[in-house]
């Protein structure tokens, strides 16, 4: 398979402690408890929300990518339990190019883990298989050390320094670019 066919059921994944699944109307309280932390949206590229609107409209947006076949978002449940843990995703797919860009966040209590770590390494693997890329792309913000961590983990290297790349909470923001080649994808399902 090498589109995304969003009339097809949506391709849930599983880790040893994870589920990624479609995001759903019914987690926007979840999703805007992850995205109105102030501290954690400071890396994230947007302002936090403060409105649960926010977070329907996102969810909106991310099943947008899909039925346009321009990327995909996963709800990041937790297995042993079905907490809610955050987000990621492949999204800017160039099919030409075979390559995308992939985002990523996660709930503040429980960072630190390696849940990202192994939600990353399916989603990327889907990517690899299912979309037929070969090419991952990241943006990072310098100072957001266990990103930076996580995306090194996985393989990514850095590639480049992006001047006022970003622009969120009334500042503009450098970037580091990271990318991944399917040759060097270190799985850690």
């Amino acid at each position: 398979m090498n589109v995304i066919d969003a009339e097809a059921t949506f391709p849930t994944l599983t880790t040893s402690r994870l589920t990624l699944r479609e995001l759903l109307p019914a987690d926007a309280p979840s999703l805007f408890a992850v995205h109105g932390d102030a501290e954690g949206m400071r890396w994230f590229g947007t302002d936090p929300m403060t409105d649960i609107g926010e977070a329907d409209k996102l969810i909106q947006v991310f099943a947008d990518w899909r039925r346009s076949g321009s990327g995909v978002r996963w709800a990041v449940e937790r297995l042993s339990d079905g907490l809610f843990l955050g987000t990621c995703g492949l999204f800017r797919w160039n099919r030409n190019w075979r390559s995308c860009v992939v985002g990523y966040e996660l709930h503040p209590i429980v960072r630190g883990n390696g849940y990202m770590s192994e939600a990353l390494s399916a989603a990327i693997d889907y990517g690899f298989d299912a979309m037929q890329i070969n090419r991952v792309e990241a943006q990072v913000h310098p100072q957001n050390a266990p990103s930076i961590q996580t995306l090194e983990t996985l393989g990514f290297s850095r590639e480049g320094y992006q001047r006022q790349a970003g622009y969120w909470r009334e500042t503009y923001h450098d970037l580091l670019q990271f990318a991944l080649l399917r040759s060097e994808f270190r799985r850690r399902i």
